[in-house]
């Protein structure tokens, strides 16, 4: 057995089961779930035709590198999102979500022989943060090390934390943006900060944006800057060690497609399209037809945004008359802290008591985070995402503010 397993801890959403396991939710009240980042907006009737249409195409193995057609589509929206010209052989390869992409690309970058001291290579990622990011790192055989996030700058991570001798042993950084779960997003300064020490120490940056297109602002520069948007900007046209991720999940309401792309560095991009051909990562030619739709059209991705926009505009003030909570640079989470006079502060007490007592699902912030630095930055919070209906959401909404208001706590947990 692979001994690096051993260093894998429960995923969040396994921990919030053992958290909640015994409790009886309020029957009173209907069960409303804003633990879970599943995107619950109904799928496009366009995008399920695309797929049902292609159907045989199972009958042929697909090539890794997928069809023209959709490597096509991919590089015009990003002409189209970002005004960047991308050549699709060499700097976009679709992947089946970017999750697995997540994982493999760190498979790919880190080299472990490379010990450079006693801790190995190096991975850094924001802390809280999407623990693909610490699952690959580890598997990779690399150590990981945490950037907490600062409140003070609507949560964005402190990578000025990060000393220069952790990295100099960096081999791989994971940056989101707009962030998971804060939604915080990160301006072109902090961009040209990270690309300054990547080409100073040589590692390679993947950068998560699967939640670029769910945003509230209005106007031209509403859109979150994109990692290959920001090294345009700063003249990096060869996006050198420079990798983005994308996802159809919650663009289009597809999380069970399982499509998205990646995109940059032409030369990782070819190690990586060799390690994925030996993966076994060729996307189903149905799924690829379906995307092709998908990246083809935007009026559901505005009407998607649309619905976001409604639901935080409704949903944030509730929140906020009896929480520390504010709307996010983008993403759907609501990153709030739990009151101190609430459940002693904890995340985990407020968790249960909240599904005990009024049958909404959330989960405990310090369940997204490690202690760093001395501290865990998710301690104390919850995070809360609006995936469910606008009505669901401001019913979720007015049960948390009452539980808050009236607290006492359950005899049944």
């Amino acid at each position: 057995m692979n001994p690096l397993l051993k260093k894998l801890q429960p995923y969040p959403f396994e921990r919030l089961r053992g958290l909640t396991a015994g409790v009886t939710p309020n029957p009173a009240y209907r069960p409303i779930s804003l633990g879970i980042g599943e995107p619950k907006h109904p799928t496009p009737a366009f995008i399920k035709d695309a797929l049902t249409a292609a159907l045989d195409g199972l009958a042929s193995y697909p090539a890794t590198a997928g069809e023209p057609a959709l490597r096509e589509a991919c590089a015009a929206w990003v002409e189209r999102r970002y005004g960047l010209k991308l050549d699709v052989a060499t700097q976009i390869l679709p992947v089946n979500g970017s999750r697995e992409a997540l994982f493999a690309l760190a498979q790919t970058v880190i080299d472990p022989s490379q010990h450079l001291g006693a801790g190995g290579p190096t991975v850094v990622c924001p802390n809280p943060f999407y623990q693909i990011y610490e699952g690959a790192a580890l598997l990779a055989g690399a150590r990981i090390v945490f950037a907490n996030s600062d409140p003070a700058r609507n949560f964005a991570a402190d990578w000025s934390s990060i000393p220069e001798s952790v990295w100099a042993t960096t081999q791989l950084l994971y940056v989101c943006s707009p962030g998971n779960p804060t939604g915080a997003v990160m301006p072109l300064a902090e961009w040209q900060r990270l690309f300054e020490l990547s080409d100073r120490f040589g590692f390679v940056i993947a950068s998560d944006e699967c939640y670029s297109e769910i945003y509230f602002r209005e106007g031209t520069d509403a859109a979150p800057l994109g990692g290959l948007e920001a090294a345009a900007k700063l003249g990096r046209h060869d996006f050198k060690n420079l990798i983005a991720l994308t996802s159809l999940s919650k663009r289009s309401n597809v999380p069970g497609l399982r499509s998205g792309f990646v995109m940059g560095d032409a030369a990782i991009m070819k190690a990586f399209l060799l390690y994925r051909t030996y993966h076994g990562s060729a996307m189903s030619p149905a799924v690829q037809r379906a995307s092709v739709a998908a990246w083809n059209d935007e009026t559901h991705v505005v009407e998607n945004r649309a619905l976001y926009r409604q639901k935080f505009e409704r949903v944030t003030p509730i929140l906020a008359s009896v929480m520390d909570v504010a709307l996010p640079d983008a993403s759907f989470y609501l990153w709030a802290k739990v009151p101190s006079h609430i459940c002693n502060g904890s995340d985990e007490t407020f968790t249960r008591e909240l599904l005990a007592q009024y049958n909404v699902a959330v989960l405990p912030g310090s369940y997204l985070a490690r202690e760093a630095n001395g501290m865990n930055p998710g301690q104390g919070r919850i995070r809360m995402a609006l995936v469910a209906g606008v009505d669901e959401c401001v019913e979720a909404a007015e049960r948390i503010k009452a539980f808050i208001q009236a607290f006492i706590p359950s005899q049944s947990v």
